[in-house]
C-alpha cells in the first residue's frame, strides 16, 4: 500500500508541475505580431517559442512549475529567400521559431516568474529594453494583488529622434533605450552609476514612464512596476491592449 500511495503522489507531482499555469496571447492589433517566448535559466524551453499571431487571434502554450522567463512580440516581420526576419525584436534564428533565442532590443518585454507550490509569482512589463510593441499580462485566478500591469501607450510615435529604429519601411519599428543608443553609463547604471542612488531616472527613462507608467522604465524602476501573484494563477498577454 505504501508503495502505491508514492507512486500516485510522484505521478501527481509528475503531472502537477507539467502543465501548472496555462498563458494565453490575444493580439488586440491591427497589425500581425509574432509573439516569441525565452524560459530562463539554462531549462528546457517550452512547447512554443515563436508563432504567428494575426489581428484577433488567440494562442496559448503550457508552462510548468518553477519556471522564469519572458515573451516578447516581433513586428514588421516577413521571409524573404527562405529566412524569417523582423524590423523590431528579432531573436535572428532565421524561422518563426526562436529555439532558445531572445528577443534583440528594443523590444517590449513581458517577464513572468512563477512559483512552486502555489507561491508568490512575480510579473512585470519591461521597458528597460526599449519599446516596440504595445504589451499587457494579467493573471486569470489566484489570491493577492494580482492586477493587470500594461503599457498600452504608442511609444513608438513620440520616440526621441536619437532613440528610434526604423523599420525596412522608414517608419519608426522601435524605441531604443537610452542605454543601447547611447550606451553611457549614466544610462545603463554601471561603473559608478550601478545603485539605486546613483542611477537616478533620466529624461529618457522618464519619457518611457510617463508614456507607461506600470511598466519598468530603466534598471531600478522597481517600485511600481514589480507585480505578485499566489495561488497558481494561469495568464494572458495582450499585444495592443
Amino acid at each position: 500500500m505504501t508503495n502505491r500511495v508514492t507512486l500516485c503522489l510522484i505521478l501527481a507531482f509528475f503531472f502537477c508541475g507539467a502543465h501548472a499555469a496555462k498563458i494565453s496571447f490575444t493580439n488586440k492589433c491591427s497589425y500581425t505580431v509574432w509573439p516569441g517566448t525565452l524560459t530562463g535559466g539554462q531549462k528546457a524551453q517550452l512547447a512554443l517559442t515563436g508563432f504567428e499571431l494575426a489581428p484577433g487571434a488567440s494562442n496559448s502554450v503550457d508552462v510548468p512549475s518553477p519556471w522564469s522567463g519572458r515573451f516578447w512580440g516581433r513586428t514588421g516581420c516577413s521571409n524573404k529567400g527562405g529566412r524569417f526576419s523582423c524590423d523590431a525584436a528579432d531573436c535572428a534564428s532565421g524561422q518563426v521559431a526562436c529555439n532558445g533565442a531572445g528577443a534583440i532590443p528594443p523590444a517590449t518585454l513581458a517577464e513572468l516568474t512563477i512559483a512552486p507550490n502555489g507561491g508568490q509569482d512575480f510579473y512585470d512589463i519591461s521597458n528597460v529594453d526599449g519599446f516596440n510593441v504595445p504589451m499587457s499580462i494579467a493573471p486569470q485566478g489566484g489570491t493577492g494583488d494580482c492586477k493587470k500591469t500594461s503599457c498600452p501607450a504608442d511609444i513608438n510615435s513620440g520616440c526621441p529622434a536619437e532613440l528610434q529604429l526604423k523599420g525596412s519601411h522608414g517608419n519608426v519599428a522601435a524605441c531604443k533605450s537610452a542605454c543601447l543608443a547611447l550606451n553611457q553609463p549614466q544610462y545603463c547604471c554601471t561603473g559608478a552609476y550601478s545603485t539605486p542612488a546613483t542611477c537616478p531616472p533620466t529624461k529618457y527613462s522618464q519619457y518611457f514612464k510617463n508614456k507607461c507608467p506600470q511598466a519598468y522604465s530603466y534598471a531600478y524602476d522597481d517600485t511600481t512596476s514589480t507585480f505578485t501573484c499566489f495561488g497558481n494563477p494561469s495568464y494572458i498577454v495582450t499585444y495592443c491592449p
